[in-house]
């Protein structure tokens, strides 16, 4: 009896190999195709009441109805977001566990923190990038600088006297302090607290000069004339505060710098499943509501593609890293 030839071996592997994957292929559609058969966790890294849970919340209403199954609320906070973000990474790649994502977790903390148990670039699936909340720089209004680059003047002539209130170490708002620094030559005190509020306090006291943070928290007290708002590190001004010249404007051209947030997924999420999930969201950020929202929040949506988000990702580590390591901000 002799052995069959070489050929025909190698033509059977192949269609059975083709087989396989024909087979594997149309199962995957099939399960995405009758995604979701059951809620959907949606994964918020922070506490309820902030700004991504309000967002979170929002979206999460607007998903239950596109998709015709309900989307839960999981607030997992802590560690700068890298706890939700872990939850995530983690959990099986079949479309049932969101992460509603912002700077940190999806990008900047891994270059703070010496240990993390995912890595964002390579555990998570782009899906959107919903929209960006520019960083503004606040003053008190005795404060004897209306500018930014009335700031830079009286930061030149008092190095290290003017206090710069910052929501933490390590987060956007304080590495846009750096930047400031850094792009203007200048030097600031550092004061680091725990979130908008007490920042607020702060500024209203008199016991700090300025404050870098996203905008949601502070725009009540400017349009009060409580606060006195110096720029804003957006691309363009912002519609609810059209009297506030971009970082740009003020003397700093390209100087930009937004809390971001985005859909992600775990690696390995179906790509209809990622279509589907990217769309609902683009419909929601068109929606009168989410618009009325954002405006509300100082959240500029976004939008786009999962390569969009993909592209935006990379630039912002690039951009934020060599901040980083030249303050040597680690965890």
């Amino acid at each position: 009896m002799h052995a069959p030839p070489f050929a025909a071996i190698a033509r059977a592997v192949a269609l059975a190999v083709a087989v396989a994957t024909v087979v594997a292929a149309v199962g995957g559609s099939a399960a995405a195709q009758s995604w979701p058969a059951r809620p959907v966790t949606l994964v918020v890294p922070f506490a309820p009441g902030t700004t991504s849970d309000v967002l979170g919340r929002a979206l999460a209403e607007h998903l239950g109805r596109s998709l015709g199954q309900t989307v839960v609320i999981d607030n997992r906070s802590g560690a700068g977001g890298n706890i939700g973000g872990a939850a995530v990474a983690k959990a099986a790649p079949d479309g049932y566990t969101v992460l509603l994502a912002t700077t940190g977790p999806a990008a900047t903390n891994k270059l703070m923190y010496k240990e993390m148990s995912y890595d964002p670039q390579k555990d998570f699936a782009p899906v959107v990038l919903i929209g960006r909340s520019p960083v503004i720089v606040v003053a008190r209004p005795q404060l004897p600088a209306d500018t930014l680059a009335g700031l830079v003047a009286l930061a030149k002539a008092n190095p290290d006297k003017i206090t710069a209130g910052f929501p933490g170490n390590g987060t956007l708002g304080h590495i846009t302090g750096l930047l400031l620094m850094a792009r203007a030559d200048v030097k600031l005190g550092q004061a680091q607290y725990r979130g908008s509020v007490p920042i607020m306090t702060d500024l209203l006291g008199g016991h700090i000069d300025v404050g870098m943070d996203s905008m949601a928290a502070y725009v009540p007290n400017i349009r009060e004339g409580k606060l006195k708002a110096l720029a804003i590190a957006g691309a363009t001004r912002w519609s609810g505060l059209p009297e506030v010249p971009t970082a740009a404007e003020s003397g700093l051209p390209g100087f930009e710098a937004a809390v971001w947030y985005a859909l992600l997924v775990p690696t390995g999420t179906p790509a209809a499943v990622v279509e589907r999930l990217n769309a609902a969201t683009n419909g929601f950020l068109a929606t009168d509501a989410a618009k009325r929202m954002f405006e509300q929040l100082g959240v500029v949506a976004a939008g786009g593609t999962p390569q969009d988000l993909a592209a935006y990702t990379a630039a912002e580590i690039q951009k934020w890293g060599p901040i980083i390591k030249a303050a040597d901000i680690s965890f």
